[in-house]
C-alpha cells in the first residue's frame, strides 16, 4: 500500500538507472507472456485453494482525491499487463468508489481479484463506520455483490469481526478472509491472531529495509498455509529516494530488473511465503514499471542474499 507518487521526481530519476535482461530461479509458476511482452507472467498460489495470482498487484491508499479518469486508465493498463489484484479499504476516502466506477466502466470486475478492509467500530481504520454497515457500504461503493478478500484492517476488532467474516464466506459474499497490519509493533499480535483463527490471508509490511516479518510472521504463514500480501514494499517511496543516488548493481541483468522499483519488488515477492506484493501509485508510468517486476523469473535464496548485501553496503 505504498504511494510512490509522493516521490515522483526521485522515481523518475531512478527509472533512468535501469539495466535489462531476465534470469534467476523460479519462485512461482510462469504463465504465457502477454502479447508484445517477451517475458512470461509470474503467478503464485493461494495456499488454501491453489488459485493462482499474479505476484504484483496494486495498493490504493493514495487514490483518495485522484482524478477518476486517471484511476480508470491505470486499472485498465494494469489488466493489459496481466495484473489482477487490487487492494483497498473502507478508510481510504473515495478510493472504493473510484475503483468501483473504474471496474464497472471498463467491464473488468470479473477479471479482478478485489480486496478491501473493515474494522469493528467507527475508528479511523473503519472510515467512520464498522462491522456489517462498513461491509455493505464497501459493496455499494465497489459496485459489486461480493469481494474476493475481506480483511480486518490493522487488527482492529478481530475477535468481533472474524465470526462475521466466516459467516459471509459461507454465504458466498466473500471468497477469502484475513487480517492486516502495516507496522512492526503489531507483528506479535498478528502472530497471536494467526494461531487462533484459520485465516486465508494475512497482509503485512515487508521490504528489503524492513525484514522483521520474515523472522517472525512468514514461518508461521508457511506452516499454516496462509497467503501473504505485502504492503509498504517501497515504504511510501522512501526507498526510492534512498536508492536514487546509487546505481543498480552490475549483475542486475541476472534478475531481469530495469529499475530500482523492480529490484525492490522482486526482492519482496521472491520470499517463499509471499503470494503478492501491492505497491501503490496513481501514475500509469510507475504502474508499468512495477508490473515489470512480475515478469520473467524471481531471485533464488542466494540472489536474495546478494541483493541484501548490495543494499546494505551501497544504499542503506
Amino acid at each position: 500500500m505504498d504511494a510512490p507518487s509522493r516521490s515522483s521526481l526521485s522515481r523518475r530519476d531512478a527509472l533512468q538507472a535501469g539495466l535489462l535482461a531476465c534470469l534467476g530461479a523460479a519462485c512461482g509458476r510462469l504463465a504465457a507472456a502477454a502479447p508484445g511482452d517477451p517475458e512470461p507472467l509470474i503467478t503464485k498460489p493461494i495456499p488454501s485453494t491453489g488459485e493462482r495470482l499474479p505476484v504484483i498487484g496494486l495498493g490504493t491508499d493514495s487514490f483518495d482525491g485522484a482524478d477518476s479518469n486517471d484511476i480508470r486508465a491505470e486499472i485498465v493498463r494494469m489488466h493489459q499487463l496481466g495484473g489482477t489484484v487490487i487492494d483497498t479499504a473502507a478508510s481510504y476516502g473515495e478510493s472504493e468508489e473510484l475503483i468501483g466506477d473504474a471496474l464497472a466502466d471498463s467491464g473488468l470486475r470479473g477479471s479482478t481479484f478485489l480486496a478491501t478492509k473493515l474494522t469493528a467500530g467507527g475508528d479511523f481504520f473503519g472510515g467512520g463506520v464498522g462491522g456489517a454497515e462498513s461491509f455493505e457500504r464497501s459493496l455499494k461503493r465497489l459496485r459489486t455483490r461480493k469481494v474476493d478478500l475481506l480483511q480486518v484492517h490493522n487488527l482492529s476488532g478481530v475477535d468481533t469481526l472474524i465470526p462475521l467474516l466466516e459467516m459471509w464466506k459461507s454465504a458466498g459474499r466473500i471468497r477469502y478472509y484475513g487480517v492486516t497490519t502495516s507496522r512492526v509493533p503489531q507483528h506479535d499480535d498478528m502472530i497471536d491472531v494467526m494461531r487462533k483463527y484459520p485465516l486465508d490471508f494475512i497482509q503485512v509490511d515487508y521490504s528489503i529495509a524492513n525484514r522483521d516479518a520474515e523472522k517472525t510472521i512468514f514461518p508461521l504463514a508457511i506452516e499454516h498455509k496462509t497467503a501473504v500480501l505485502v504492503n509498504l514494499p517501497l515504504v511510501h517511496g522512501r526507498l526510492m529516494r534512498r536508492a536514487a543516488a546509487s546505481k543498480l548493481p552490475p549483475w542486475a541483468h541476472d534478475i531481469g530488473v530495469t529499475s530500482w522499483a523492480q529490484f525492490l519488488l522482486k526482492y519482496a515477492v521472491s520470499h517463499p511465503a509471499v503470494t503478492c506484493v501491492i505497491p501503490g501509485t496513481t501514475e500509469v508510468a510507475h504502474l508499468v514499471d512495477d508490473q515489470r517486476a512480475g515478469r520473467g523469473m524471481l531471485p533464488d535464496a542466494a540472489m536474495r542474499r546478494r541483493m541484501e548485501d548490495y543494499w546494505n553496503r551501497t544504499v542503506s
